[in-house]
Formats: C-alpha cells, sequence, structure tokens
C-alpha cells in the first residue's frame, strides 16, 4: 500500500496529535451510561456524534490530516486497556483532591493477557472513514505506555515484564495489521512512556520492543513521543537527548516530538541527528491556556526551519487535546493552521 506522503499535502502539513478535546455533554453522557440512565445504544449515538464535532473542528481550523479526536477512549489510553483480558482492576488509592496520575484506576494481570476481540481501533477508523474522505490518520498506544497502569503478578515467570511487553507488542501489530486490512495508510504510535515512567527500559530494548509493534504493517508509520499530558501536567523529565541517536532505529517515518511548552528547547537536536526521516514538531502548547497567535506559532515555525528542511517538516501540536476545553482546542488549531499559510507564503509555496 503507497503510504501517505508530501506529494498529496501541501508543504508543511498540518496535523493534531490525536485526541481532540470533548464536547461538555460526552462527559455527562459518559456518566449517565455508568449510572444506569442512558444505555449502550445512547451512549455509542454520543460517541459518534463527538466524532463528527472533531472532524468538523478540525476541518473548520484547516488542518490538513484529521482523526476522530479518539473519542471513543478516555485520555487515550483506558479504553484500549479495557479491552484487554487476564487483568484485575485496582482501584485507585486517591480519589480525593486534585485529579492528577495517581487518581487513576491500575491493573494487575491474573494471566497472560490477551485481547480476544482487538483493541477496537478498526470500529474507530472505519466509523471516521464513513463521515470524511479528507486525508486521516489514527493513533494507537505502544506496548510500552499500555503497560503503564498494569503490574505483573499472575500469568507471566517471576512476574515477568518483559514478557508483558511482548504480549502487548504482539496484540499491537495485529491490531496494526487489522487497521491496514481496512484501509489504514497514516498510523501514529504513541509512546509517551518511552520517554519515562514506571519501566526502566533501555532505549535500544524499547526500540526492539517498537519494531516488533510495527513489523509488517505495511503504512506510513509515526511514532509520538511526548512526557505524558495527565490534566494538562507532564508525568516525567522532559528531555529527549537520552534517547537519541539510538532511537533513531526504531522503524518510523516519522517523529512527533512537543516542543513548544519547552520554549522550542532541543530544536536543533535536529540538527546534530542529521537523519532524513520527517519531524512533526510541535508548535502549539497544549498544556498552557494562553491562546498563541498565528503570528506566535509562525515564530516557532521559522525556529524550527533553521533545522529541519521544509520538505521533511510537518506541523503539529505538542500532544492531544483530551485535557483541553473545546473553545481553546479550536483556537489553538486555527492558529496552527494560520501560521502554516503564513510560512508557506514566505517559502513561496
Amino acid at each position: 500500500m503507497p503510504k501517505l506522503g508530501p506529494h498529496d499535502l501541501p508543504l508543511l502539513p498540518t496535523q493534531g496529535v490525536g485526541s481532540h478535546a470533548s464536547p461538555s455533554w460526552l462527559i455527562s453522557a459518559r456518566r449517565a451510561y455508568k449510572t444506569g440512565e442512558a444505555g449502550p445504544a445512547d451512549l455509542q449515538e454520543a460517541l459518534e456524534d463527538a466524532v463528527r464535532i472533531a472532524v468538523a473542528d478540525q476541518t473548520h481550523a484547516g488542518i490538513d490530516i484529521l482523526t476522530d479526536g479518539e473519542m471513543g477512549r478516555q485520555r487515550f489510553l483506558w479504553n484500549v486497556v479495557e479491552r484487554l483480558s487476564g487483568l484485575r482492576v485496582v482501584p485507585a488509592q486517591r480519589k480525593l483532591g486534585v485529579i492528577s496520575y495517581d487518581s487513576a484506576p491500575h491493573f494487575e494481570t491474573v494471566e497472560r493477557v490477551t485481547a480476544p476481540e482487538g483493541l477496537g481501533l478498526v470500529a474507530e477508523w472505519l466509523f471516521l472513514r464513513s463521515i470524511t474522505d479528507r486525508p486521516a490518520k489514527i493513533c494507537c498506544p505502544g506496548p510500552l505506555t499500555l503497560a503503564l497502569p498494569i503490574r505483573v503478578a499472575s500469568g507471566y515467570p517471576a512476574g515477568d515484564e518483559m514478557a508483558l511487553l511482548h504480549d502487548l507488542a504482539d496484540l499491537v501489530n495485529a491490531e496494526l495489521r487489522a487497521l491496514v486490512a481496512a484501509g489504514a495508510d497514516f498510523i501514529q504510535i504513541d509512546e509517551p512512556s518511552a520517554a519515562g515512567g514506571s519501566r526502566e527500559v533501555p532505549v535500544a530494548d524499547a526500540v526492539k520492543l517498537f519494531n516488533r509493534t510495527v513489523e509488517g504493517v505495511d503504512a506510513k508509520i509515526a511514532l509520538h513521543l511526548c512526557f505524558g499530558n495527565n490534566q494538562g501536567r507532564p508525568g516525567m523529565k522532559r528531555s529527549y537527548r537520552p534517547l537519541f541517536p539510538a532511537m533513531l532505529d526504531a522503524r518510523a517515518d516519522q517523529f512527533a516530538l512537543e516542543f513548544a511548552n519547552r520554549e522550542m528547547a532541543e530544536i536543533g537536536l535536529w540538527r546534530e541527528l542529521a537523519t532524513e526521516r520527517e519531524l512533526a514538531a510541535g508548535v502549539i502548547d497544549v498544556k498552557s491556556m494562553y491562546v498563541e497567535s498565528a503570528e506566535d506559532v509562525a515564530e516557532r515555525v521559522r525556529e524550527v526551519l533553521r533545522y529541519v528542511p521544509a520538505q521533511r517538516l510537518w506541523l503539529t501540536c505538542d500532544c492531544g487535546f483530551s485535557a483541553t476545553s473545546r473553545p481553546l482546542a479550536q483556537r489553538k488549531l486555527a492558529a496552527l493552521a494560520d501560521a502554516a499559510a503564513i510560512v508557506r507564503r514566505e517559502l513561496g509555496a
């Protein structure tokens, strides 16, 4: 299958990272479903309407590559983990006060982890394709990130965490192959946990795990490495330098990295790496309430262009909008698209 490439898109293609801000009523619909006031069909209708809104918001803003906004998931991860079998829910130990990383439930293995009915991404992709023919991508959490809320207990020899990670890589690989069979040609793997998190996995092992995850997947592959975005807060030390150049052995066509919320720190690293890979540079700060103007974002783009050729540069947000209000997300997406237009004109494109 041909991979989506720059020839299909304008110079400096724009895209979100994956998740879009939820309409306010979707949170109410989820609560009604949990209490029994709404049924499965009601929730499905609400989720599909939310996807339509996410697509409309991105289209109206002028974004070049769309996603479904990950409306069928919660914080991009939890609904995927909940489709796994072989896990027992461990309730959160802290439920009062400010919501943060330690406020979410966790899981522990009771047997080897499987996904008898897949991870649910194929249905998400097919619905997105049923409502738009615009260029689009679908995002999937990688095995390190899927493992983040899981503690190895029963089912694995002597608590073998690498065995769990290999199982998760194989499950994601099966889902990715199914996505390609369903027509997906641009897939993003989200691995914030590769930059840190609860498991100390050497970069070389993280790369091997990623390559196992994407083996035989005939699509354009992006690897999104961020530092966490729960309630708009990072969850780990924010530096890419420890990951590179070893991470360049990952079989990814594109790296999606966050720069805006770090005042463009480490953008010069890309010149040091001298790679031919595409960079999807985060030039929108999703962790700030400040609404960037188009010129603010254009300044960031010009800074990136000092280190990355325009033909290999894509423009994106630092992370997803799952922790952002919809009005704020709309304005930030518009600033991204407008900034791309400004810089394209300056480049004569």
